[in-house]
């Protein structure tokens, strides 16, 4: 009686109710397809933490993979591995506040959703953002002319064809995100698709949807004045990646014609042109 009594003093009871009440999403879609307005407008609604790019999906395969070790492979303990495997998502969001979390990651490539069938051990949704690549890749070639610190222009990159060239390689986010979104095609039930478009031109609607779909109360969101993506205090460190990366404007949401389309050297159209949703 007297440990129950201390667990209730310190909040531990607490905390396994807020763990077991809490409801985790995901997100997937390539970079520049809408993400952080996306989580900018979600994270409105105090009850959500929309994350930006997670490591969650990496601490699991990267769990997963210690079964390949030596160490492991002298003392094959299935069982325990599995247990800390089964219990990633809960313990790495066991202190957020927010009741909804929504992370975001390539959850639906194959292996990762059979390493999710396996260890998450419940249905789960999952929002897919949609965006043609020429235009994910004019939004890249838009950003880094703009910005020198980018990341593109920090290799040995003579033109923007080879930057491209960089950006779509097979090990990078953008294949990872491609496949992820390919992939959720097969998974109608779970998945709830948004085109960038129909988000920046309707967006009060597409995010009313969104809500319908995760069958959460709704939210008033508002669709100006918006802030940067910040969740729980943190912002981007766009130091990291290049500057800009991740800054939305503000004052209102709308679509804006971008000349870089134009610009997208004639190789690049030619190999990724196709990949249009």
């Amino acid at each position: 009686m007297d440990n129950w009594n201390t667990i209730k003093k310190t909040g531990l009871h607490t905390n396994l109710e807020q763990k077991e009440n809490k409801k985790l999403f995901f997100l997937v879609a390539q970079p520049r397809s809408g993400n952080t307005l996306f989580t900018s407008i979600m994270n409105q609604n105090p009850e959500i933490a929309c994350t930006p790019n997670s490591i969650t999906l990496e601490i699991m395969k990267d769990l997963f993979l210690l079964k390949e070790t030596d160490v492991f492979k002298n003392y094959p303990d299935y069982n325990s591995l599995d247990n800390v495997l089964d219990s990633v998502y809960v313990n790495y969001y066991r202190d957020w506040p927010q009741k909804y979390i929504i992370d975001r990651g390539p959850v639906m490539t194959k292996g990762n959703f059979a390493l999710m069938q396996k260890h998450f051990k419940k249905p789960f949704k999952c929002v897919v953002l949609l965006r043609d690549l020429m235009d994910v890749l004019a939004s890249y070639m838009k950003w880094y002319t703009e910005n020198p610190d980018a990341f593109p222009n920090k290799y040995n990159c003579k033109n923007d064809e080879e930057k491209l060239s960089m950006i779509m390689n097979s090990k990078g986010a953008i294949a990872k995100d491609l496949e992820a979104i390919k992939n959720s095609f097969n998974y109608p039930e779970i998945c709830h698709f948004i085109k960038y478009d129909d988000l920046v031109q309707n967006p009060e609607e597409e995010i009313n949807k969104v809500y319908t779909f995760f069958n959460i109360p709704y939210f008033k969101h508002r669709f100006f004045d918006l802030d940067q993506v910040q969740v729980n205090g943190m912002g981007y460190n766009d130091s990291i990646v290049g500057k800009n990366m991740h800054t939305i404007k503000t004052n209102e949401i709308k679509k804006e014609y971008n000349p870089y389309i134009e610009k997208i050297p004639k190789r690049i159209r030619d190999k990724y042109g196709h990949i249009r949703f």
